[in-house]
């Protein structure tokens, strides 16, 4: 225990942006991971420990972003009827203890998405910031960077990966940048032959111009998420990935380690039939890396050191009826759309890299020294009402899931792609997991977060601080992560922006 309390204050501890709120999607660390001690319980259906709930004018996607007391997210554009496609989002800046809009501004482009979208839309990057500057980006073709009083300050008209997490690197902001554009809404499945002008990349802009510093040699997919990382040497690096459904253009499939000073290749290792909709953590050197039923390690120079499959007799803590029971499982492979683990569900935090398995309602992890792999498995939906017994969802075909109705606040329905209503265990881009202290923090689309204290001995129900709602059954919907600044969560649902923290005892069970 004190081996991975110890790895994760030194990891942070290196980062420049170690304890300073909540500056971009990934936390201030850069790896989703931060120190702290957050609320484990809450419900906002029984408002408890919520400190105060803000309906939004628009749905919208994006993590909450938090620098000197100020809340940064973007919705859409208001709809003024039921609408599949839009384009325009809105940028706020909110106080942080209040939540009330200090200023706003509309960001519009020229390539509209399909709303409320399972695995992204034009709302879904989350913004970054230094301190002084604080950067937008509007997945249908806008950066805009502003002031801290929302001055504008640049825009480039460029095409963020709708599932891009921008991040910071030496006073510049890198994201995923697509060359194809979409068409109705959404990206086709005929690109697989498009020439390398055509490829997704990985550009680094300079966030007191806007310039281009850099842009990546090698390709990378439209749902990888790359992070930037240190090597026990100093460098800092970013690990990006090729390969994915829609027939994507970059080659070869795989993954490849870059310079984070100047986009350069320093290692590629080609994967057949790679799927690189996830994230490339790196732990004493080696990138952790989801292929297929294996998890492999990848050494410094781009070289495969150790494999372990975590699909054939795996032991699992199953629910059986009425208690959780041991068994034993092998996952059918390949699964499907060839996946084994839900789209960029995967996290490393001390030296257990967790995940969601693809087909089942199962939180996995793999112990990185060891190679141990664990499942759990946890009800598909938490359905609260003030006044009546929690309900629990374990199946995940069960007619009891309550589907989310994908209305904004005045009752339209905004929602372009009709999966964004399934039981959010299967083929979408999840809610990224993140860490405060010991509690891992893992929301679905349907509004339920299970709080999970990661470092358990046993990854058994005794792990299970807390299932927690974001608001009811049904009303609710959610693709953002959590983020976390000054002993307080926040959430941004498509309806409200939440902001929890421990007020006293709870009523939620």
């Amino acid at each position: 225990m004190r081996l991975m309390i110890g790895w994760i204050v030194a990891l942070l501890a290196c980062h420049p942006l170690f304890g300073q709120g909540w500056p971009q999607g990934a936390g201030p660390s850069g790896s989703y991971v931060m120190l702290g001690n957050a609320p484990s319980t809450w419900s906002v259906v029984q408002d408890d420990n919520l400190a105060w709930a803000r309906s939004l004018p628009e749905t919208g996607q994006s993590t909450v972003v938090i620098a000197d007391g100020k809340l940064f997210y973007t919705c859409y554009q208001k709809q003024e009827s039921d609408s599949e496609l839009a384009a325009n989002v809105v940028a706020y800046c909110a106080d942080a203890k209040s939540g009330e809009v200090l200023w706003h501004k509309l960001i519009e482009a020229k390539y509209p998405l399909r709303m409320s979208g399972c695995f992204a839309d034009s709302t879904s990057p989350p913004a970054v910031t230094d301190g002084e500057r604080v950067c937008f980006f509007n997945a249908s073709g806008t950066v805009v960077c502003c002031d801290m009083d929302g001055n504008e300050l640049w825009r480039r008209e460029t095409m963020a990966a709708g599932r891009s997490q921008p991040f910071l690197v030496d006073g510049r902001v890198a994201y995923t940048k697509l060359s194809i554009m979409p068409e109705g809404g959404k990206f086709g499945h005929d690109n697989k032959n498009a020439p390398q002008a055509k490829w997704t990349q990985l550009e680094a802009l300079d966030l007191a111009t806007g310039k281009p510093a850099w842009v990546s040699d090698c390709g990378v997919n439209m749902g990888a998420i790359p992070m930037l990382q240190k090597m026990t040497d100093g460098r800092e690096v970013i690990v990006v990935g090729r390969g994915g459904g829609h027939s994507p253009p970059e080659r070869p499939l795989g993954v490849s380690m870059i310079d984070a000073t100047d986009g350069q290749t320093l290692w590629t290792l080609p994967l057949q039939d790679f799927m690189s909709t996830q994230t490339f953590p790196v732990a004493n050197d080696q990138t952790l890396v989801f292929h297929g039923p294996e998890h492999l390690w990848v050494d410094a120079v781009g070289e495969v050191v150790k494999r372990v499959n975590f699909c054939t007799d795996v032991p699992v803590r199953r629910w059986d009826d009425d208690s959780y029971v041991d068994a034993n499982e092998t996952f059918k492979y390949p699964l499907g759309k060839g996946r084994a683990i839900t789209q960029q569900s995967n996290l490393l935090v001390g030296s257990y890299h967790y995940f969601r398995a693809y087909k089942h309602p199962y939180l996995g992890r793999l112990h990185v020294e060891t190679g141990k792999v664990e499942y759990l498995q946890l009800p598909v939906q938490l359905i609260r009402t003030v006044g009546q017994e929690d309900q629990l969802v374990w199946k995940q075909k069960q007619r009891s899931f309550v589907p989310a109705d994908m209305k904004n606040n005045d009752g339209f329905v905004v929602m372009g792609d009709k999966r964004s209503r399934t039981n959010t265990w299967g083929h979408h881009a999840s809610p990224i997991m993140t860490v405060v202290g010991e509690h891992l923090y893992l929301p679905t689309m349907s509004g339920t977060v299970y709080c999970i204290r990661w470092n358990a001995d046993k990854l058994d129900e005794r792990a299970i601080l807390a299932i927690n709602d974001l608001g009811p059954a049904g009303p609710t919907w959610n693709r953002a992560s959590l983020s976390f600044a000054d002993g307080r969560l926040y959430a941004h649902t498509s309806k409200q922006l939440l902001c929890i923290e421990s007020l006293g005892e709870t009523n939620s069970n």
